[in-house]
């Protein structure tokens, strides 16, 4: 029986798929402050002590909850909840994957971000990705975070495409990720790839994917400029609103590039079984 080829979107959480940053829907006015005030702390810690962001806001969240609000696994997940997602997202991946169905594509969806998995789980639509790759706690007994597990920054979500290319999908397998790979065995090809980010922080994402024959798209909501100027820069390919509903600009570009990728993945196989032939 004939294999369907696999292709994967890979979004971006904050300002890609949520309208803010995920901490300030409840989090951040749970522990009596405004966004402005957290990410300024957050920030004067990464000056001070050359500290990674990620790292850095991960901290400031635990001390900054003490004494005034619990914090739990499931408290995170019940943060999921109250995050506001854009327009037409909760309807998008059953759209989506119907379309790449009737192209003969088996489509998967990633989420690679430098936001907390714990309250991404928590959003209505986490079951629709095959993996969440974002920072994550360390949790003791009483499922309380005490450390770290995994920071995800802008450099390191590069990382997880490889994973994704490769289908080493376990984050404590080195060495099935580092071992060498002919592209003709990979599970999702780069080709096969649509990265979507709405910003700089995504630039090495997109950069990557869009070299190595995949398709990258920066998505906004009132910073447009931002886009433009990433797509001046040739780090992606298209640009649209951060706006999922049916018939709208980001799903006729998306449809479009899965024609793409539909039409190249034909003609692959075509050529491959030509050469064997003549063989």
């Amino acid at each position: 029986m004939k294999t369907k080829p696999v292709a994967a979107i890979l979004y971006d959480f904050d300002k890609t798929l949520s309208t803010k940053d995920m901490q300030e829907y409840a989090f951040i006015p749970g522990i009596g402050m405004t966004a402005e005030e957290f990410w300024k702390k957050c920030n004067r810690l990464t000056q001070e002590h050359s500290m990674d962001q990620i790292l850095a806001y991960m901290y400031v969240m635990l001390t900054e909850a003490r004494g005034k609000k619990l914090l739990n696994r499931e408290e995170f997940k019940n943060l999921g909840e109250t995050v506001e997602l854009f327009p037409g997202v909760l309807s998008w991946f059953n759209r989506v994957n119907a379309y790449a169905e009737e192209l003969g594509l088996c489509l998967e969806h990633y989420i690679i971000s430098s936001g907390l998995k714990e309250i991404i789980e928590g959003t209505p639509i986490a079951k629709q990705f095959k993996g969440i790759y974002a920072a994550e706690f360390f949790y003791d007994e009483q499922n309380v975070p005490v450390w770290p597990a995994m920071a995800v920054n802008y450099t390191s979500k590069t990382q997880f495409l490889f994973r994704i290319n490769k289908g080493v999908l376990d984050v404590t397998d080195h060495t099935g990720l580092n071992k060498f790979t002919p592209e003709n065995k990979r599970r999702i090809p780069f080709q096969n790839m649509i990265y979507i980010g709405d910003g700089f922080t995504d630039v090495p994402c997109m950069k990557l994917v869009k070299v190595n024959g995949g398709h990258s798209i920066a998505v906004y909501s009132d910073k447009k400029q931002t886009a433009i100027d990433i797509m001046h820069q040739g780090r992606v390919d298209y640009i649209a609103p951060a706006d999922y509903s049916e018939a709208g600009k980001l799903e006729k570009t998306v449809f479009a590039v899965l024609d793409l990728i539909c039409a190249q993945n034909v003609a692959l196989e075509m050529n491959f079984k030509d050469f064997h032939e003549t063989e």
